[in-house]
């Protein structure tokens, strides 16, 4: 589910965790940590699929109890269904593979109805959803469009949506935004002949992407020395002392990626790194890593065997 992107953030995010507590626990305990913060990713996936599914039901709760009073109104009494029989989220209700997560998890929006209700809200007064209502379309294809720029341009814009996160999970911090343009591709790939059969984002988009995450997370953690020296090498018009310690993580398992996994062109994985650098820490981060990495990079295209790389075999522990 998660990009290569998000998965090399929380192997910076695991192995700058580990080292900043001194190396007390050892490769398995970390990395058990590292697939944890994934899964509690893969959590929010369903958790905002879920939202969808209680935000239709709570419209009908409200349809249902206008329609029960004494002297409804006029609209009280001739409702507007069409959000709570929009296709798409009906199928999304029924859909096997959320009920089973939500079965095998207990994941609930119970303890926070109150914000459901508060957010229903936001969303009938928005544009988006009145010229949904009032449209003469009906068709599922219609549908589905709008879910999805709702979950885009009202949930996913709905600032307390990010605090209630923050508030929930730690591991929720940084790539909430990120999860949201999951579940808008999700939806965009809704077809509504696989009914409730709808397949759904896997925690990792292949095996591929697991093994990459547990080879880059240990091959940093066990060569640490080495990259750090390497490091060392190419920054001597530089304080190290006074470098940002995420810095030297993200060199760190740079350098591991380009050594480890050669199908992965040098340029794609330093850009990477270069703009993960832009976003999570300092302004000049970016331009001070390109400028080490790529000396670093030539040297070992240069000195193929400087290094002797520790070998994992999963005895190993650090």
């Amino acid at each position: 589910m998660l990009s290569r992107r998000l998965l090399r953030v929380k192997v910076m995010q695991t192995v700058y965790g580990h080292f900043r507590g001194g190396g007390d626990q050892t490769i398995r305990e970390t990395e058990k940590e590292l697939f944890h913060s994934i899964a509690k990713s893969y959590e929010l996936y369903h958790l905002l699929l879920l939202l969808i599914v209680d935000l239709r039901d709570y419209a009908e709760k409200r349809i249902d109890l206008g329609l029960s009073k004494k002297r409804p109104t006029y609209e009280e009494k001739n409702p507007n269904r069409k959000f709570i029989n929009n296709r798409v989220a009906l199928q999304l209700r029924e859909n096997k593979q959320l009920l089973k997560y939500i079965e095998t998890t207990g994941l609930s929006w119970k303890n926070n109805d109150q914000f459901v209700k508060d957010l229903y809200k936001i969303i009938i007064e928005s544009d988006l959803y009145k010229e949904y209502m009032a449209s003469g379309e009906d068709s599922y294809e219609a549908d589905r469009k709008f879910l999805a720029k709702l979950v885009e341009k009202v949930i996913g814009q709905h600032l307390p949506l990010y605090s209630l996160f923050e508030e929930q999970s730690i591991y929720w911090n940084d790539e909430a935004e990120f999860v949201v343009s999951i579940v808008v591709k999700t939806l965009k790939e809704f077809k509504e002949e696989n009914v409730e059969h709808q397949p759904l984002q896997n925690e990792f988009k292949d095996e591929e992407d697991r093994e990459f995450v547990k080879t880059l997370f240990r091959k940093t953690i066990a060569n640490n020395d080495d990259y750090l020296e390497l490091i060392r090498k190419f920054s001597r018009n530089w304080d190290l002392d006074r470098v940002a310690n995420l810095d030297i993580v993200l060199m760190q398992i740079a350098i591991a990626e380009v050594m480890e996994f050669t199908q992965i062109p040098v340029r794609v994985s330093l850009n990477e790194y270069i703009e993960i650098a832009k976003h999570y820490s300092t302004p000049k981060s970016g331009t001070f890593i390109n400028g080490i990495l790529d000396k670093v990079i030539e040297h070992l295209k240069n000195q193929e065997n400087l290094i002797k790389l520790h070998q994992y075999d999963g005895k190993e522990e650090v």
